[in-house]
């Protein structure tokens, strides 16, 4: 068995750690080959590729990408080229929507008669903005013990300051993701299990999925793989690390097969 981690978020995104330490973190964990996937964004891509030579591990470049059809429906691209112009559109895009979500989010609350600010929200965030960040700023305002908990009263589906998901279609996300020379997988698919239409996303071009993650259990990943193989799919495993967040402490690295690795870096080394 080998230790991969291709699914890792950094403060640029809604992460708690910063590059530095989200590489130390990971170095001290064994993880072999891990890929940077902060939301919409590829900003902490450079400094970490050269914080993973310093520790002796493999690189990848990634980002993970949401989509409208689902709050939980994202694309995870890796190996592609960060100056594509394309893709560098669609990541502009996701973020102007992330921020257009967030205001609509503040404004709500304010509209159920608590006290927050768009300033405030956006102070938090170091990269893109996002509902993590509002979550966040209403814990500072003990709201709430965690960001599950905020979601669950005020955030998530369903509840008094719920906005629907603003993004780029799924087509959009892969098609870019495949534009710029990369690969594109399902990320965490055990998440948004009703939302599965792999047959479409092959056509589109999907790559891969990420099935070793760490809410998937055995029977989940049996038939995540079967369809893997029906498809032609590649296979990768990420532990979706935030670092320490509250209510949300996981630890990072996934063990994989050995011939997943194998696959991996003939893929993309």
């Amino acid at each position: 068995m080998s230790v991969i981690d291709l699914h890792s978020h950094s403060r640029y995104s809604d992460g708690a750690v910063s590059i530095s330490e989200l590489l130390y973190t990971y170095s001290k964990a064994g993880v072999e080959m891990m890929a940077l996937t902060d939301h919409d964004c590829i900003l902490g891509l450079e400094e970490a590729r050269l914080k993973a030579v310093r520790y002796n591990m493999l690189f990848v470049n990634g980002v993970e990408i949401s989509t409208s059809d689902h709050d939980n429906l994202h694309f995870l691209g890796y190996n592609f080229d960060t100056q594509n112009s394309a893709l560098k559109k669609l990541l502009e895009t996701n973020t102007k929507l992330r921020l257009e979500r967030v205001k609509k989010t503040v404004k709500l609350l304010q509209e159920i008669k608590i006290k927050i600010t768009e300033e405030e929200v956006l102070k938090i965030a170091k990269g893109v903005s996002s509902r993590a960040h509002v979550a966040d700023c209403l814990r500072r305002k003990h709201l709430g013990n965690t960001r599950a908990d905020i979601f669950k009263r005020y955030l998530g589906k369903g509840c008094p300051a719920y906005v629907p998901p603003m993004a780029v279609t799924v087509k959009e996300a892969v098609e870019t993701i495949k534009q710029a020379g990369g690969k594109c997988f399902i990320a965490h698919p055990g998440l948004v299990k009703e939302y599965w239409d792999f047959e479409k996303w092959v056509s589109w071009g999907l790559d891969g999925i990420e099935v070793y993650y760490p809410s998937h259990r055995e029977a989940l990943r049996e038939e995540l793989l079967n369809i893997a193989k029906k498809y032609k799919l590649l296979v990768s495993g990420g532990s979706d690390f935030h670092g320490n967040i509250a209510g949300r402490v996981l630890v990072p690295g996934r063990e994989v097969p050995q011939e997943v690795y194998d696959k991996l870096y003939s893929t993309f080394f």
